[in-house]
């Protein structure tokens, strides 16, 4: 078996927002996202389906201290809000490298994000589009939200994607 073989069909890939910051206090880093989305770009070429749940703790977290005394769905709004701009900022670079891309959010703002749909999200993968999950639920996490839309979408492999883990599990997408 050769080293670019896929070793999974679909996967779902959890970025979180702090991996978007690169080197950066807070916000979008362009370097950052422009090498993030060049390598999903590699696992799209070797045919795999690729979904993401990109989560939004580089513009807002709900817990930080800004959210204090707020109340737990209006600060998890604010996240979700965030989540839909980073995976704007996402699409938008992958748009510019050619890989065609689109944003599904459980918050209905059609004007810029789909709303989810599982089979549409499901025939996008199929045509070899990437879905980037944007909103997800109040009071959810990102990573129960994953798992949520691993289930409804069938037969992902959850690919964790954490800054922090960005160079050990990078390449884990291909057999060797």
């Amino acid at each position: 078996m050769s080293a670019q073989t896929p070793k999974y069909k679909r996967i779902l890939l959890k970025l979180s927002g702090e991996a978007l910051m690169g080197d950066d206090a807070y916000g979008i880093n362009r370097a950052t996202i422009n090498r993030i989305v060049g390598e999903v770009k590699e696992v799209v070429n070797l045919g795999v389906q690729v979904a993401v749940v990109i989560g939004g703790g580089n513009i807002f977290r709900g817990v930080a201290p800004a959210a204090e005394g707020m109340d737990r769905a209006t600060a998890d709004y604010m996240g979700m809000l965030a989540t839909v701009m980073n995976a704007l900022a996402l699409q938008d670079a992958m748009k510019h490298i050619g890989l065609v891309s689109r944003v599904q959010s459980a918050l209905n703002i059609e004007q810029v994000a789909e709303p989810y749909i599982r089979g549409k999200a499901i025939r996008y993968l199929e045509e070899g589009r990437v879905v980037i999950f944007g909103a997800c639920r109040t009071l959810y996490s990102r990573q129960s939200y994953s798992l949520f839309r691993r289930g409804s979408c069938r037969n992902f492999w959850c690919w964790y994607w954490q800054s922090f883990l960005y160079n050990r599990y990078s390449r884990r997408i291909t057999r060797s």
